[in-house]
């Protein structure tokens, strides 16, 4: 009787497993053609702002409960914070900061504030995504000291498993649940801050880096302007376990995909950036014009634009850096005089510094001893078993 009790149980939770990997949206799920159909599908279920905001609570909670956020432990008291290694810059300043968004787990990435004194700031939470060099990148490092010159305080993180975030592998199966709660939890620390306007703040990264933004937006509505760059497709929901890995798409009831996951941005500011040689190639075709007609229904149609460059590749190059710059100045209230401008932005007053100047822990500031290390030692202390 007990082998048979033992049997049902493996039995039941290998059918449970089977059935969430069933959930799955990877990848090039659907082909472009597929996908136009399916977002006209998708449009003919709500036709006006009521039936839309039914449609969106169950896409939100299909997120929620699809990263299993449930499963992650309650704040208690403030965050634990490590700064240091300030470093004056031509009209920005950059440090070195960790936060510990669970008991011995930590996200490393630097911060960068403005030089002059001001009361509030605007603040940006920049995540990056697999292209070249991650965070300490010159890209990365440009947009986080051009926004900060303009008045934002800027935090910049690395994704799990890159950069100094090694405590895990970057392909664990609960990546998409990590990387977001620890988006969360950057927003926790900023907000925290009493030279922070709460409502003026901003997020925005490319490729992974926007499935960060655009998911994050979706479901904390403490963020007020996106900007997800060369990733909004309709047809590819990300080709990573950090960004598909996990079932927020599909259920036993709904299916979504991450246009109406971006959509849910709606009445705030947004733009998307896309591209000719991507998976955003059909942007201003499709996913946009869905979008807008979801903004059209507050009568925000305003608050959401498409910057495509049908000429260039996937990145978060400098007209695209550029574009994210002017809608930033314009809904957090930037200074955009602040930045050398001559026939465009000049970036030359960035210094780029180097990965050993921007790491949070080096012999001078160890990693805590409380450090969980290894996936089965986070997974364990959560309580997750995929």
């Amino acid at each position: 009787m007990k082998n048979q009790i033992i049997f049902i149980v493996i039995s039941l939770l290998s059918l449970s497993a089977f059935a969430q990997q069933n959930m799955l949206c990877q990848g090039h799920y659907w082909t472009e053609d597929e996908a136009n159909i399916k977002m006209k599908e998708f449009a003919s279920e709500w036709n006006d702002l009521k039936s839309w905001e039914k449609r969106a609570d169950k896409i939100r909670q299909g997120i929620i409960e699809g990263l299993q956020l449930e499963k992650m432990p309650k704040k208690e008291g403030k965050l634990n914070v490590i700064l240091h290694s300030t470093k004056t810059m031509d009209g920005y300043l950059v440090e070195n900061i960790a936060i510990e968004s669970f008991p011995g787990f930590y996200v490393t990435g630097n911060l960068y504030r403005p030089a002059f004194k001001k009361e509030k700031y605007a603040a940006v939470l920049s995540p990056h995504g697999h292209l070249t060099n991650k965070r300490f990148t010159d890209y990365v490092q440009k947009r986080a000291a051009v926004l900060a010159r303009m008045g934002a305080i800027v935090f910049t993180y690395d994704m799990v498993g890159y950069g100094e975030s090694t405590q895990v592998n970057h392909k664990m199966p609960i990546a998409l649940l990590l990387q977001t709660w620890n988006s969360k939890c950057v927003l926790d620390y900023l907000l925290s801050r009493p030279d922070v306007d709460a409502e003026r703040i901003g997020m925005t990264g490319g490729s992974g880096g926007g499935t960060q933004t655009f998911i994050l937006t979706a479901i904390d509505d403490r963020i007020k302007v996106s900007v997800p760059v060369v990733q909004v497709s309709a047809h590819f929901f990300g080709g990573c376990v950090c960004e598909s890995g996990m079932p927020i798409h599909k259920s036993t009831n709904h299916q979504t995909n991450n246009v109406e996951i971006a959509a849910l941005c709606a009445p705030r500011p947004q733009l998307l950036i896309s591209n000719g040689a991507d998976w955003t190639r059909n942007t201003p075709n499709i996913e946009f014009p869905y979008i807008k007609s979801v903004y059209a229904l507050y009568n925000a149609e305003n608050r959401v634009e498409n910057v495509h460059l049908p000429l260039e590749k996937h990145d978060y190059g400098f007209s695209k850096r550029a574009a994210a710059y002017n809608f930033f100045a314009h809904h957090l209230k930037l200074n955009s005089g602040a930045v050398p401008y001559n026939d465009g932005y000049k970036e030359d007053f960035v210094k780029i510094l180097s990965k050993e100047e921007l790491e949070v822990f080096n012999a001078n500031h160890p990693r805590p001893n409380n450090s969980l290390q290894g996936d089965d030692a986070v997974m364990e202390f959560l309580g997750i078993d995929l």
